[in-house]
């Protein structure tokens, strides 16, 4: 490549990529200690690519966020093309777990300021979410394997609520995947007796 030629534009996105899948891990299992330069070490660029595409730990920990979130939504539209309904959902939901444990470890690992623009994604990313959300509910209600008054904002609280009433320690994650399996359990229609 010629000097002060650019690199192509592939190259550009490619360690983009690289930066977040790297910032997922090193920022969320490293805690408040973990470095930017160990992300950039892990993702095989210079720290300058790094703040190129990242100027701020708040714009690295944004993004990743946000690619785990598009994540989640491409994969409700994949699950709706199950015949089981209520696994679809649950594998979703389980899913969704793995998204609170990345965001979990990243906040731990960033001082995360809260602005406008942050403010604004993530009230975007939310409504995409429920209405992902609703595209498994929708399906599982008219197939009576799901209460029909179910509403996307109910499963997302119940997920938050039992990863967050766990404390961060070894093992938290697979108590709070058999919670949801009883809880997704208890949200199938009742079955009147007698």
């Amino acid at each position: 490549m010629k000097p002060g030629h650019r690199k192509p534009r592939s190259d550009a996105a490619e360690n983009r990529q690289k930066l977040i899948d790297a910032a997922k891990d090193v920022l969320g299992s490293g805690g408040p200690d973990a470095s930017l330069e160990a992300v950039a070490r892990r993702a095989g660029v210079g720290i300058g690519t790094l703040y190129r595409h990242f100027p701020t730990r708040e714009d690295l920990f944004q993004a990743v966020y946000r690619h785990e979130v598009e994540q989640l939504i491409r994969l409700a539209a994949e699950l709706r093309e199950r015949n089981d309904a209520l696994e679809a959902l649950r594998d979703w939901m389980h899913a969704y777990v793995e998204l609170v444990a990345t965001k979990r470890g990243l906040l731990g690992a960033l001082s995360v300021a809260v602005t406008d623009a942050s403010k604004a994604m993530y009230a975007e990313l939310s409504a995409r979410v429920s209405e992902a959300v609703d595209g498994l509910i929708a399906p599982a209600a008219e197939a009576g394997e799901l209460r029909p008054n179910i509403r996307p904002e109910d499963l997302l609280q119940a997920i938050f609520a039992f990863c967050y009433a766990r404390q961060p320690e070894t093992g938290w994650k697979e108590q709070v995947l058999r919670l949801l399996d009883i809880f997704i359990d208890g949200l199938r229609p009742v079955v009147k007796r007698g």
